[in-house]
């Protein structure tokens, strides 16, 4: 008897049928498809193992993509088609939609408006709930620190000084402001927060960038995201992908808005925002947020089938808001003030022209101003911000913001980047080479950060 006990659980074991749910592991029915299928799927031992996939056979097609996609989501994984025959497992993306699925949901939210006052109207519901998916409905209370500001360096047409600004009890948010020298008048702000590039703001070409602006005559304020470059001071890098950070970030934009609108030198008139990739979800959430914003040039950033694959872009629950929605019709709240759009043929902005620009255009031609919003695509460029880029965003910032061309031109009209400095590091620093000027009431790592907040929220 007791043996046939054990053959009877030596064969159950084996067997495939209801009673074990017809179970495989994930790694064996990855093979078998690979055989079936004569493809190549690309995995790493940790994401197969202790994994495994009820009714496997059952979920085979005569297709290899559908019988992936049986497969693998009910596992939240999926597999991205490197090329013909090829295939890489990855976890599941959320923020990541096949093209058509992102324009259609695009053309449903369209269908809620189809005027300016409908469109008003769908604006006002929208973004009172982005304050309150942020957690920041009510706003924290302003600090009543001073700012913290370094020496000023001079430099050919324009100046930098670094600056810190405390936005929480403790956590401060820190960027180099460039100005133009011997400026007249009141003078127009471009807020320029920093993208996820290795090197943050310290880059060649953010220096570049920013210090161009400034000889044309504006003031361009470069700022780190949260747990990205000197704030990682207080923060771990892995606290960048923590949700909590799209809100730090956001109320950092709020607090740096208030800082510029308050100095008696700013044209408040003229305050514009323009970041790269992850900094471009960021001005784009910025300017539906906060119409002190008067221009916005996300670069390399809007898609409506991406809605950013950093947490500090999508972390929060700001894409529900409003029964719904995404990056493009967020952008579309900036209408009818100016807005440039960056794109390249390399990444999630590859298809904008198609689709996502056009409707761009006809959320500005309800108020009558559909050129207020433009398109430079740059089909053969990757993600970047790359002197076609920056070209793009100079022209776009001349034409509306009227700030001097001809002082970073040649005798030829091509702009001359040439005279700009590049400094080291450490000199764009607000608390020292190695952080010992750190004020000591710094909050120091993400748990001390979770209880500026409501903890039954942020956990």
């Amino acid at each position: 008897m007791a043996l046939f006990l054990f053959a009877f659980g030596k064969l159950s074991a084996q067997t495939q049928n209801t009673d074990n749910l017809y179970k495989k592991p994930l790694l064996n029915v990855l093979k078998e498809i690979q055989t079936r299928f004569k493809v190549q799927i690309k995995y790493s031992e940790p994401q197969v193992k202790d994994k495994w996939v009820n009714y496997a056979e059952w979920r085979f097609r005569t297709d290899v993509d559908q019988t992936l996609t049986n497969v693998l989501m009910p596992l939240d994984m999926k597999v991205n088609k490197e090329k013909p025959g090829v295939y890489k497992l990855k976890e599941y993306e959320y923020y990541r939609w096949e093209v058509q699925d992102g324009w259609a949901y695009l053309d449903t939210l369209a269908t809620k408006y189809h005027d300016k006052a409908s469109w008003e109207k769908r604006k006002a519901e929208i973004k009172p709930e982005l304050y309150q998916a942020l957690m920041l409905s009510p706003l924290p209370a302003k600090q009543n620190s001073k700012p913290i500001i370094t020496k000023k360096r001079v430099f050919d047409g324009y100046s930098v000084e670094n600056i810190a600004l405390e936005i929480l009890p403790g956590v401060w948010i820190n960027g180099s402001l460039y100005k133009p020298l011997n400026a007249k008048g009141k003078i127009p702000v471009v807020l320029s927060p920093d993208g996820h590039w290795e090197k943050q703001r310290y880059r060649p070409d953010c220096q570049i960038r920013c210090a161009t602006i400034a000889r044309m005559g504006a003031m361009a304020f470069s700022y780190d995201l949260f747990a990205w470059g000197e704030s990682m001071l207080q923060f771990k890098y892995e606290d960048h992908r923590r949700s909590l950070a799209q809100t730090v970030q956001a109320l950092g934009g709020i607090r740096i808005l208030d800082y510029f609108s308050s100095l008696k030198e700013t044209d408040t008139s003229r305050i514009g925002i323009s970041g790269g990739s992850g900094a471009g979800s960021h001005s784009i959430l910025m300017t539906a947020m906060d119409d002190r914003i008067k221009l916005s040039a996300p670069v390399v950033a809007m898609s409506s089938y991406f809605y950013g694959g950093c947490p500090c872009e999508s972390g929060m629950p700001i894409h529900q808001c409003g029964g719904g929605t995404d990056n493009v019709e967020l952008a579309a709240m900036a209408a009818p003030r100016p807005q440039l759009l960056v794109s390249d043929g390399g990444d999630w902005t590859a298809h904008t022209p198609q689709h996502d620009f056009p409707y761009l255009q006809k959320m500005y031609g309800y108020y009558g101003v559909k050129d207020k919003v433009e398109n430079v695509h740059l089909p053969d460029e990757k993600h970047d911000f790359g002197i076609n880029k920056r070209i793009a965003l100079y022209d776009f910032l001349i034409k509306n913001f009227k700030l001097n061309g001809a002082a970073v031109k040649d005798k030829t009209g091509k702009y001359d980047e040439s005279k700009v400095t590049i400094e080291k590091e450490n000199a764009m620093y607000v608390f020292g080479d190695k952080g010992e000027k750190l004020p000591k009431n710094a909050v120091m790592g993400f748990d001390n950060l979770e209880k500026l907040f409501p903890l039954n929220v942020t956990k």
